[in-house]
């Protein structure tokens, strides 16, 4: 059978390790600042914080082109000319990726595209229980794990706090009133995936640390998420003792398999540091 290999972007927010692991392939998304495009994951996260914080310039984002999709198909194919490739992309809404992907693989054989609806972890969450499917059965048909990967769309749930509204005001995604209401009233607007649109769905009130330790308790239940597995977004200056004490309070609801994700420059870039969030698949229909 020809292998499957396994395409993702940068924005997944999977570490270079954890693709090599697996066999990933990641294609680089794009940051640009101070006059300079740059690879997402070339350079550290607090390189663009600090450029932010000195020009009070806000970092740009861009997907993939299909350069880059033209450049990792190649090489997949130049090393497995058998190969058959499955992109699981950036959520479609958000960017420009997945299409990009599609005009690299035009009159390309067997290089399939499915939009994961998903972005940082919540992608990387799909994309990794693909891996390990195809690990643990390396039997599976490209069309079974498609088949797979639509299931993990469906079910996966991720609820989002941006670590600072700067980001967001800059970037234009809160209005100036929001901007100051929520910063006078201590509001976190928490962000949510519905059908790959980021959704503000409510406010929480208080500190940091306080609506962090309310989403531990009241996300799980709430999306009734599988307690196999539960990944934690955190962003470059989230308090380690906010990390400490959700981890405690989700091993306690039962949660044995934890693994932390920190935001690259693509997410960081529109939440700004110390970011948090939970991702999950929900066990309802």
């Amino acid at each position: 059978m020809n292998p499957i290999v396994l395409v993702a972007e940068t924005g997944s927010d999977l570490t270079p390790e954890k693709a090599k692991e697996y066999g990933i392939i990641l294609v680089p998304m794009h940051v640009s600042f101070g006059g300079k495009t740059l690879d997402d994951g070339a350079f550290p996260v607090a390189q663009m914080f600090d450029f932010y914080k000195t020009h009070h310039e806000l970092p740009r984002t861009s997907g993939c082109t299909p350069d880059d999709f033209e450049r990792a198909f190649e090489s997949i194919l130049k090393d497995h000319p058998d190969a058959q490739i499955l992109h699981l992309a950036y959520s479609a809404s958000t960017t420009c990726s997945m299409q990009s992907a599609v005009i690299a693989a035009a009159g390309r054989k067997n290089i399939v595209s499915i939009d994961t609806k998903s972005v940082s972890a919540a992608q990387a969450a799909i994309v990794l229980c693909i891996a390990q499917l195809l690990r643990e059965h390396p039997d599976t048909t490209l069309e079974e794990a498609v088949a797979a990967t639509r299931k993990l769309v469906n079910r996966v749930r991720m609820g989002f706090f941006p670590g600072d509204l700067d980001y967001l005001r800059a970037g234009g995604r809160v209005s100036n009133a929001a901007y100051l209401g929520a910063k006078i009233l201590g509001l976190h607007p928490l962000i949510e995936i519905q059908d790959g649109k980021l959704i503000s769905t409510k406010k929480y009130r208080g500190s940091m640390a306080r609506v962090v330790t309310r989403l531990a308790h009241e996300f799980p239940d709430a999306q009734g998420l599988d307690r196999e597995r539960l990944y934690l977004i955190y962003g470059l200056g989230l308090d380690e003792a906010i990390r400490r004490n959700v981890e405690a309070i989700l091993r306690e609801k039962g949660y044995e398999s934890i693994e932390w994700v920190q935001t690259g420059c693509v997410i960081a870039a529109h939440s700004g540091p110390g970011a948090f969030g939970i991702v999950g698949f929900t066990n309802r229909p």
